[in-house]
């Protein structure tokens, strides 16, 4: 980017240092490589991504949900499990490999 004036502008491909070519065709590979696993409407939540990282980013929150979301979805799996064994007495619900999972991990 070069400032010009307080305004900043994109370099043209031909001022481009090795280094950074490099950088934008792994940016590129990436961005195809997420693009292409994507059903239709993941694909339009991050098409109008400029970079693989920030692609990665919402697609992390939207399917992994923030830490607060992991929070508040443990302590949710926590009350049901306590509440069937300690009430009922009987067998604790089936819990899926999803959740025990996510409540192994935090």
């Amino acid at each position: 980017m070069h400032v010009v004036d307080g305004v900043s502008t994109a370099k043209c491909f031909d001022e481009l240092t090795d280094l950074e070519k490099k950088k934008m065709q792994y940016d590129c590979v990436a961005k195809n490589i997420i693009t292409s696993a994507l059903n239709l409407d993941e694909f339009f939540r991050v098409s109008q991504c400029s970079s693989a990282r920030e692609m990665w980013d919402i697609l992390e929150v939207t399917h992994e949900g923030t830490t607060d979301v992991k929070r508040a979805h443990k302590h949710a799996l926590i009350q049901e499990y306590m509440s069937c064994s300690e009430c009922n007495r009987e067998r604790p619900l089936l819990m899926s490999k999803k959740d025990l999972h996510t409540l192994s991990i935090i």
